[in-house]
């Protein structure tokens, strides 16, 4: 065996082979992938030669009904049998939806929120010195330098703090009072722009543009989505949004803001017609997967099918 020491520098190397000669940084995203599936759209995905791979949440299946735990831990080690070992060559990200967060369509009131976020970072090996271990929720942020440009990117958790969610006959309405990030998570989000960057991302496991289908998204909270969008107003043009959730891919524009939505990994949603006054082109309900290609001069996002196939993209001027 080898020791912890050869193993991190080992893994150094080849995350710095990945850069040199490089014409572009590349990330990869995904949600939705459900441990009792198969997985063989990671092999287009491997093609890629990523340098970092973004998971968007519901990165398994563990949820039930009553709230209970017990199918995570199951869940958690069976996926962790099966993620490809060519992630551990590149640095991963992961931010959870409602499926790892522990119940459908789950927010802050779940009572097991805490054993929940526990289960999430151990999973994830994320270092007991991270703030994350420290405070409430998963949120967190991270800059990279690329082509003398830096990048903010800022993970978002659309789960820990949420409102309770106000349906009727069997659609999400809007809730004028509820909030998404909780004040703490609002007053950390409002310093981390106060940084200087060139370029940000922001990460949401729910769709923040989208605003015509009856699912959990930003629109649902109308006050929270309208603060976000006052935020980034003045990084216009400047913003990518990634999120994923819905089992279909898109990408979506709003007044010079724009959004992919990169899902599912192997869970295909319903292929019914949904369209919105925001989307570009259509939506993909077939396996999906999100790239972000970052070069000196442009950022360009993509859309891709279990095969690797362009399914849409655009691009961003840096």
């Amino acid at each position: 065996m080898y020791s912890s020491s050869l193993v991190k520098l080992f893994t150094i190397l080849l995350l710095l082979s990945n850069f040199l000669g490089a014409e572009t940084i590349k990330f990869g995203l995904g949600s939705c992938l459900d441990q009792n599936y198969p997985q063989p759209i990671w092999t287009s995905i491997e093609k890629e030669k990523l340098n970092y791979f973004v998971f968007l949440g519901d990165n398994v299946y563990g949820d039930l009904p009553s709230g209970s735990l017990i199918k995570m831990k199951y869940a958690y080690k069976k996926q962790r049998s099966i993620l490809p070992e060519f992630l551990d060559q590149m640095e991963v990200y992961p931010i959870w939806d409602d499926h790892d967060f522990g119940i459908n369509d789950g927010g802050g009131d779940y009572k097991l929120k805490k054993n929940a976020k526990k289960m999430f970072l151990d999973f994830w090996e994320i270092p007991k010195n991270d703030i994350r271990h420290k405070r409430e929720g998963i949120y967190f942020s991270d800059e990279k330098i690329f082509y003398d440009k830096k990048f903010k990117l800022i993970f978002l958790d659309t789960r820990y703090f949420r409102s309770k969610l106000i349906k009727e006959n069997d659609t999400y309405i809007k809730n004028e009072d509820g909030t998404i990030l909780g004040k703490e998570q609002w007053n950390w989000f409002s310093e981390e722009l106060k940084d200087d960057f060139d370029f940000l991302i922001v990460f949401s496991s729910i769709q923040i543009l989208a605003e015509d289908h009856r699912f959990e998204k930003w629109s649902n909270f109308p006050s929270e989505k309208n603060k976000l969008l006052d935020y980034l107003h003045e990084f216009k043009g400047k913003t990518l949004l990634v999120s994923g959730d819905r089992h279909r891919g898109g990408i979506y524009t709003k007044n010079n803001l724009i959004e992919i939505t990169a899902s599912s990994l192997n869970k295909p949603g319903s292929f019914d017609f949904e369209s919105d006054k925001y989307l570009v082109g259509k939506t993909f309900p077939e396996e999906n997967y999100g790239t972000i290609e970052i070069s000196k001069t442009a950022t360009k996002v993509n859309l891709k099918s279990i095969s690797g196939e362009l399914l849409n993209s655009i691009t961003i001027n840096n």
